[in-house]
């Protein structure tokens, strides 16, 4: 049998992960662009997943989405551009940067919310609410027992 006949019928964690990631991160942009965020794509999902109402620093979002700082530092002038964030001296430490949520950026922030539960909902009623949460427990325990990346996964 071909490998890729093989990988097809049966594939491994590192597709399955794959598949699974790109289907929700499709539905979700889908989502969005028609609450009129079609200007989005999933590379900012990189910022958009973690960022706070009231601004996050931008090596924490670089460190919660595996990022190194040049790439996020890239997702964050696309951001900008889009109007979606700003950039704004930290209170905490004005040599220091924080990344803000416009107005627009709250709206999809929310509405991403919003599609990632409905998302959730649709599974679970598939798969039954134990069998679900029995899912996500055993994708958050096997992270636990892999390292985390240094490098990004996308640039």
């Amino acid at each position: 049998m071909k490998r890729s006949t093989r990988k097809e019928q049966d594939p491994d964690l590192g597709i399955l992960a794959v598949q699974l990631s790109g289907r929700v991160q499709r539905e979700i942009f889908t989502r969005a662009a028609h609450e009129g965020f079609d200007d989005v794509r999933p590379r900012h999902g990189a910022v958009l997943a973690y960022l706070d109402p009231e601004g996050t620093r931008p090596g924490e979002l670089a460190r919660l989405a595996g990022r190194n700082k040049q790439t996020m530092g890239a997702i964050l002038d696309e951001l900008e551009r889009l109007g979606y964030v700003r950039r704004t001296p930290d209170p905490a430490d004005r040599r220091a940067k924080l990344i803000v949520p416009t107005e627009r950026g709250l709206r999809l922030m929310t509405a991403s919310d919003g599609f990632v539960a409905a998302i959730e909902r649709q599974l679970s009623d598939a798969l039954g609410p134990d069998r679900y949460e029995e899912f996500r427990t055993a994708l958050r325990d096997s992270l636990a027992h892999l390292p985390p990346s240094g490098h990004d996964t996308e640039g």
